[in-house]
C-alpha cells in the first residue's frame, strides 16, 4: 500500500511536504477486487487539502479526498482490473491544497510520488490442449520412452495457474502412462494380432490443480513388425457338400519384407488320414466299387458284410459305415469251402485296405492277413500273405503235380507305409513267377525273392482264414496262430486274372483331394505336380505375385454326394531362395483345416400296393405272379423354409423335396418261413438285371439285387420280380417285405410289407367278386341270410322290386282314387302273391310280358339304385386294372377275367331289365 501521506511547507514558501516521496513502495492488488487503498498528507499550515492528481494516460485509477482538513484520501480502481490484460502499473501522484482560492492553477502542490501496483492474478482460466486429438503410430513388440507428447496451456498470468503441473490419463486398463511433461509410453508390449488399435483420453491439470475443460484423444496404432509369412487367409473353411470345387485362399499373399527372393516352392497337403480308409472314399460293397471301376467279373470278397450267406464274418470287430475289420491279435475268420477255388491258377489278383502299426514285442511274430494251411495232420502253408518285422510278404508254394522244380516262394517287400499307421491300399498281381505289389497306386518289386521246393501231393484239405493261420497239426488240438494286429477292409480275391493299373488307381481313388481352378491363367512361370491321390500339391515359381495367383487358385473338392462330414487339416509349407545370400528368410507354415459340413440325409420311402389276391392257375402258369408292379421308389429331405413375414414369430416350416441318388441293393425277404424249393421260388429275367447293370442272388429266404444304381433302375427291376408256385391249393398268403440301402446300409429305406393271397377254384364259383367288393345300398345293410353270397345277391334284387312296386302302387292310388279302394287291393294282393311265387322258385319268374316302359317313379328311385350300381362297376373295373398292370400274360387268366365279366355284364343287365318294366297289365 501507499505509506500515507504528510504535507508539511518547508519556510516562506509553504510548500507542501508529501513524506516518503521519493518512491511509494510496492502494492499488489487482487484483481478485479481492488477497492483502493488510502493516501495522508500533512500541511504544514494546517491548511485543507483539496485533491490529488495521478499523472499518466488511460489509468484505471482516481484518487479522491476524504477528508480536506486531515489531509487523507484514498486511491481506487475507476474499472476492473484485469492481470491478464496487465500485470502492473506505475504513475506518479501529487497532492493540492486550497490556499489560493478556488482556482487550481493557484493551488499549492506537493512534490511527485511514484506509485508502483501488481495486480494479484485469480485462477479463473482452465487448461486447454494445443491439439483436439492426437495420433500415431507405433510398432509392436517395442517399449518406447515417449510414443508421443501431449501439451496444455493456460490463460491465467500469474506462473502459479499459467503452468501446468500434471497430465493424467483418463482411460482406465489400457498399456500407456503419461508423466509430467505429457511424454505417453507403454508399459508393457503391444501386440497387432491382440489389438490392433488403441484410443485413450488425457487430461490436464494448472499448478492450482484446475483440470482441463475438455480432455483430448489420444489414437495409438499399431503397426505388425514386418514378418515374412502368408497374409489374408482364412483358418476355418466351411464347404457344404454339393457344392463342388471350393476355394480355399480367395485373397492369400506373401510378404517377404523387401527380402531379395529369388525362387519359392509352395507345398499344400490337405490331412485326411483319419477319415474312414484315408480319405473320403465310396462306401458302396467291394463288389459294386469293383464294378464301378470297370473291374472284372469273378472277384470274390473275403470280408463281405455279415449276413446269412456271409456269416463267418459275424464273430469280427466292424465299424459297418466303412466295414473295417479290426483285429485285436485275438480273432480270425474260416471262409468256408467252395467259397475260393482250391488251387490257384497261376494269374490272380488279391486286394485290401490294411491299416498297420509296429509290431509289439521284441521278437516280433508273423501276422497273417490271408493264409490257405491244412485243414488236418500236417501244417503246410499253401500260400499265404503276412506282415513280418513291417514287411509284407506273400508266400506262393506250388504243389508237386505243377512243377517239381525249385522255383520262387516267397515275395518279400520292405515299405515304411507298412507300419506307419496308416491307411494304404494293397493290390498284389501275381502272374508266377512274376508277382508286382501296387500300394497306393504306385509300382513296388519285392526287395527279396526266396526260393523253395513245391509241396508234396496229399489228399488233406485245405482251410482259408483271414486275419490268422489255422495249425491243423503239430498241436493237440487245432487252432489259430499268427494272429494279425490292425485293421482290414476289402479283402478280395480274383482267381484266374490280373487288375489293370486304370483299374486298380480307381479303386483306391479318393473322393475329396485339391484341385486347381483355371489351370490356363497359372502362366508358364508356375510348375506344379499332384500326388496320386491329389492331397499334397507342390508348386513352383520365380515370381512372388504369380504365385500369390497360383495358391489363390487351389480349392477343394469333395465329389460324394453324401460326404463323411468333419474336420481335414490343411498346411501349406514354403521354401524360400533368395538372391547372394547364404541364410534367406523362413515362412511360417499355414495351419488351417476345412469343415466339411453335415450332408442332407435322405428319408428312402418304398410305396405301393400292399395287399391283392390272384387266381390259383395264376400262380401255376409259367410266368407266376407278378409281385410289385407298381413299386414306387421315393427319396425325400426336409428343407427349413423361413415365414415370409419377417415381423411374425411365426415358427420355420419343414417343406420336403425330393431328391435323386443312387441305391446299392433292395433285399426282398420271405416273411412267415423259407421258400419250399419243391413247390414254389422267386424269379427274375437275368437280362432285366443286366441290361440295368446290377446283380442278384436267389435263395430260399428272399432275393437280393446289388450294384449301385439309380432308383429308377431299381424300380423297373423290382417290377418284373415274379412268385410262383407249383401246388397253391395247400397256401392261403404269402407275405413278403422289402428294403433298400445307399451306401452299403448308411441310409436305409422303410419296411415295405406286402401280402399275396390265392383265390382257390371252389371259391371262385361261389363268390365271384372276392377280390371286386360291391356296396350294398344302406336299406340293405340289416338284412341277413343262412345262404351263400351268391343267393344273397339274387334275394337282395326282390326287396328292391318290392319297394318300388309298393310306392308305384301308391302313386297310382293318387291318380286313380275314383277306381275306389277295391281294385287297389286287388292290385297289391296280385303283386304279393308274384312276390312270394318268385321267392319259392328262386325268381326264375317269366316276364316275357312284361314291356319296358319310362318308370313313373324314376326320379325317386333310379338314384339310389344308380349310385349303387356305378360304385360296384368302378370297383370292379379298378380290381381288374390292376389285375392287368401286374403283368400276367396268361391265357388261363385272360379266359378267366373274360368270363367273368360277362357274368357281370349278364348279371347287371338282368338288374336291369328287371326294374325297367310295364305295369300296364297289372289290374286296377
Amino acid at each position: 500500500m501507499f505509506s500515507s501521506l504528510r504535507c508539511c511547507f518547508s519556510g516562506s514558501t509553504g510548500t507542501l511536504e508529501l513524506r516518503n516521496a521519493h518512491r511509494l513502495s510496492p502494492t499488489v492488488l487482487k484483481e478485479k477486487t481492488f477497492s483502493g487503498f488510502p493516501l495522508t498528507v500533512f500541511h504544514p499550515s494546517a491548511g485543507e487539502i483539496c485533491a490529488f492528481k495521478i499523472h499518466g494516460q488511460e489509468l484505471p485509477f482516481e484518487a479522491v479526498v476524504l477528508n480536506k482538513t486531515s489531509g487523507e484520501g484514498r486511491l481506487r480502481a475507476k474499472s476492473p482490473i484485469d492481470c491478464e490484460f496487465q500485470k502492473e502499473y506505475t504513475f506518479i501522484i501529487q497532492a493540492y491544497d486550497c490556499g489560493a482560492g478556488p482556482h487550481e492553477t493557484a493551488w499549492k502542490k506537493s512534490h511527485k510520488a511514484v506509485v508502483h501496483i501488481q495486480v494479484k492474478d485469480v485462477n479463473e482460466f482452465a487448461p486447454t490442449f494445443k491439439e483436439p486429438a492426437y495420433k500415431t503410430v507405433v510398432t509392436e513388440g517395442k517399449i518406447y520412452d515417449s510414443i508421443l507428447q501431449v501439451e496444455a496451456v493456460d490463460e491465467d498470468c500469474s506462473p502459479q495457474y499459467s503452468q501446468i503441473c500434471n497430465y493424467e490419463i483418463v482411460t482406465t486398463d489400457v498399456p500407456f502412462a503419461i508423466d509430467r511433461n505429457g511424454n505417453i509410453r507403454n508399459t508393457e508390449k503391444l501386440s497387432y494380432d491382440k489389438q490392433h488399435q488403441y484410443e485413450i483420453l488425457v487430461t490436464a491439470y494448472d499448478c492450482g490443480q484446475k483440470p482441463a475443460a475438455q480432455d483430448t484423444l489420444v489414437q495409438v496404432d499399431v503397426k505388425p513388425v514386418c514378418k515374412p509369412g502368408w497374409q489374408d487367409w482364412t483358418k476355418r473353411i466351411e464347404y457344404q457338400p454339393g457344392s463342388g470345387s471350393m476355394p480355399l485362399f480367395p485373397s492369400i499373399r506373401l510378404e517377404t519384407c523387401d527380402g531379395a527372393v529369388s525362387s519359392l516352392q509352395i507345398v499344400a497337403e490337405l490331412q485326411t488320414n483319419y477319415i474312414g480308409k484315408g480319405c473320403d472314399r465310396e462306401t458302396y460293397s467291394e463288389k459294386s466299387l469293383q464294378k464301378l471301376c470297370g473291374a472284372s467279373s469273378g472277384i470274390i470278397d473275403l470280408l463281405p458284410s455279415p449276413s446269412a450267406a456271409t456269416n463267418w464274418t459275424a464273430g469280427l470287430r466292424v465299424d459297418s459305415s466303412e466295414m473295417i475289420f479290426k483285429f485285436d491279435g485275438r480273432q480270425g475268420a474260416k471262409i468256408p469251402d467252395g467259397i475260393v477255388p482250391k488251387n490257384l491258377t497261376d494269374q490272380f489278383t488279391i486286394t485290401m485296405w490294411m491299416k498297420h502299426g509296429p509290431s509289439p514285442g521284441v521278437r516280433a511274430e508273423k501276422e497273417t492277413i490271408l493264409c490257405n494251411s491244412d485243414k488236418t495232420e500236417m501244417n503246410r502253408h499253401h500260400y499265404a500273405l503276412y506282415v513280418h518285422n513291417c514287411r509284407l510278404v506273400f508266400l506262393l508254394r506250388k504243389d508237386f503235380d505243377q512243377a517239381d522244380t525249385f522255383r520262387p516262394a516267397e515275395f518279400h517287400w520292405k515299405l515304411d507305409q507298412i507300419c506307419d499307421k496308416e491307411w494304404h491300399y494293397y493290390v498284389i498281381n501275381v502272374e508266377f513267377p512274376v508277382v508286382t505289389l501296387y500300394m497306393d497306386g504306385a509300382t513296388y518289386e519285392p526287395y527279396l525273392v526266396t526260393n523253395d521246393w513245391p509241396i508234396h501231393p496229399s489228399h488233406i484239405a485245405m482251410q482259408l482264414t483271414v486275419g490268422a493261420c489255422w495249425q491243423g497239426g503239430e498241436v493237440t488240438k487245432p487252432r489259430f496262430t499268427q494272429f494279425f494286429h490292425g485293421s482290414l477292409a476289402s479283402l478280395t480275391i480274383r482267381p484266374g486274372k490280373m487288375e489293370s493299373q486304370k483299374v486298380i488307381s480307381c479303386l483306391q481313388a479318393c473322393k475329396e483331394g485339391l484341385d486347381i481352378n483355371s489351370l490356363e491363367s497359372l502362366g508358364q512361370g508356375i510348375k506344379y505336380h499332384f500326388n496320386p491321390s491329389q492331397s499334397v500339391l507342390v508348386m513352383e515359381g520365380e515370381d512372388i505375385g504369380n504365385i500369390n495367383r497360383a495358391l489363390q487358385k487351389v480349392s477343394y473338392i469333395n465329389s460324394r454326394q453324401f460326404p463323411t462330414a468333419g474336420v481335414r487339416r490343411l498346411k501349406v509349407s514354403s521354401k524360400v531362395q533368395c538372391f547372394g545370400e547364404d541364410v534367406c528368410i523362413s515362412i511360417p507354415e499355414v495351419d488351417a483345416y476345412v469343415m466339411v459340413l453335415q450332408a442332407i440325409e435322405p428319408q428312402i420311402t418304398l410305396q405301393g400296393t400292399d395287399h391283392f389276391w390272384r387266381p390259383a392257375a395264376q400262380f401255376e402258369s409259367a410266368r407266376g405272379v407278378t409281385l410289385f408292379p407298381d413299386l414306387k421308389i421315393v427319396s425325400t429331405f426336409a428343407r427349413t423354409e423361413a415365414p415370409r413375414d419377417m415381423k411374425t414369430t411365426a415358427p420355420k416350416s419343414e417343406v420336403l423335396e425330393e431328391m435323386l441318388h443312387n441305391l446299392d441293393f433292395c433285399d426282398i425277404l420271405v416273411i412267415g418261413g423259407d421258400l419250399d424249393p419243391r413247390q414254389e421260388c422267386l424269379e427274375l429275367n437275368h437280362s432285366e438285371l443286366h441290361q440295368r447293370h446290377l446283380d442278384a442272388t436267389n435263395s430260399t429266404a428272399g432275393y437280393s439285387i446289388y450294384g449301385v444304381g439309380s432308383m429308377s433302375r431299381y424300380e423297373q427291376v423290382l417290377h418284373h420280380i415274379r412268385y410262383r408256385n407249383w401246388h397253391p391249393a395247400s397256401l392261403e398268403a404269402r407275405r413278403f417285405r422289402i428294403k433298400c440301402s445307399e451306401l452299403n446300409g448308411r441310409y436305409t429305406s422303410n419296411e415295405f410289407n406286402l401280402e399275396v393271397s390265392v383265390l382257390h377254384e371252389d371259391r371262385v364259383s361261389d363268390k365271384e367278386h372276392v377280390n371286386h367288393l360291391i356296396v350294398q345300398p344302406p336299406f340293405l345293410q340289416s338284412v341277413h341270410h343262412p345262404e351263400s353270397r351268391s343267393s344273397i345277391q339274387r334275394s337282395s334284387v326282390v326287396p328292391s322290386i318290392a319297394t318300388v312296386v309298393i310306392i308305384i302302387s301308391v302313386c297310382m292310388l293318387v291318380f286313380v282314387v275314383a277306381m275306389g279302394v277295391y281294385r287297389v287291393r286287388i292290385a297289391h294282393q296280385h303283386f304279393i302273391q308274384e312276390t312270394e311265387a318268385a321267392k319259392e322258385s328262386e325268381m326264375d319268374w317269366d316276364d316275357s310280358a312284361l314291356t319296358i316302359t319310362v318308370n313313373p317313379m324314376e326320379k325317386h328311385a333310379g338314384p339310389g339304385h344308380g349310385e349303387d350300381e356305378t360304385e360296384g362297376e368302378e370297383e370292379e373295373e379298378a380290381e381288374e386294372d390292376m389285375s392287368s398292370s401286374s403283368g400276367s400274360d396268361d391265357s388261363e387268366e385272360e379266359e378267366e377275367e373274360e368270363g367273368t365279366g360277362r357274368g357281370r355284364h349278364g348279371q347287371s343287365g338282368a338288374r336291369q331289365a328287371q326294374l325297367e318294366w310295364d305295369d300296364s297289365t297289372l289290374p286296377y
